[in-house]
């Protein structure tokens, strides 16, 4: 999970707001909202951070707090966010995301800047994403169920791949890898021109670390 930076909402939310009766199932545009969620997300699912599309079919548009617990927040741009299908259609244990959410609540929100999202998230070796907050670790797994065999295999896969690098890049200049050099890397891995690659906050929290190490 990686903290989301809001662009400005689609002028048609807008304005759908401010019209009588207006509520999130009237809303027409949802195309255009759609491809705002992902542009600003990178094309990463909210929290899994597996890739996202353009496309009704291959995403869903997810409220935070939920529309029928929280019905005023239906059409608040900071409670909208783009995520996965989430195993949609599969058997509840398979199910992520969105998906399993459904009514649930959770503690933190990846889209507002005030609940530092990525500083209550840690990854280990074996691609298990925790908090050291208990709530939200619990909500992390049986809310979300993001610890999923192939999605802690699929951010090992990042985390090894980046390791490999390291000790690469670390012989090749024989002795410790400058901070610079670090910083370089994660500016590939949070640029967002182009799509984020898939699950790479793993990456970025590592690289994080190691920075933090050199302080």
């Amino acid at each position: 999970m990686r903290q989301i930076a809001k662009l400005q909402e689609p002028a048609s939310l807008t304005v759908h707001r401010q019209a009588a009766h207006s509520n999130f199932g009237n809303y027409q545009a949802k195309d255009e909202l759609r491809a705002n969620l992902v542009r600003e997300q990178g094309a990463l699912c909210c929290y899994c951070m597996q890739r996202i599309y353009v496309d009704s079919t291959l995403m869903k548009i997810e409220h935070w707090r939920s529309q029928d617990n929280y019905p005023d927040d239906q059409l608040t741009y900071l409670n909208l966010l783009g995520g996965c299908k989430g195993g949609e259609g599969n058997p509840l244990t398979l199910q992520h995301c969105d998906t399993r959410k459904g009514e649930a609540n959770l503690q933190w929100n990846p889209a507002d800047l005030a609940h530092h999202i990525e500083t209550r998230i840690s990854y280990g070796l074996d691609g298990t994403i925790t908090s050291a907050e208990q709530v939200f670790n619990d909500q992390l797994n049986r809310v979300l169920n993001l610890n999923l065999p192939v999605m802690k295999n699929n951010r090992k896969g990042v985390l090894t791949g980046l390791l490999d690098w390291f000790r690469r890049e670390r012989n090749r200049l024989r002795g410790p890898i400058p901070r610079v050099t670090i910083e370089r890397q994660i500016e590939q891995w949070t640029t967002t021109a182009n799509d984020l690659p898939a699950y790479g906050q793993v990456a970025v929290w590592w690289l994080r670390q190691k920075l933090a190490g050199m302080d």
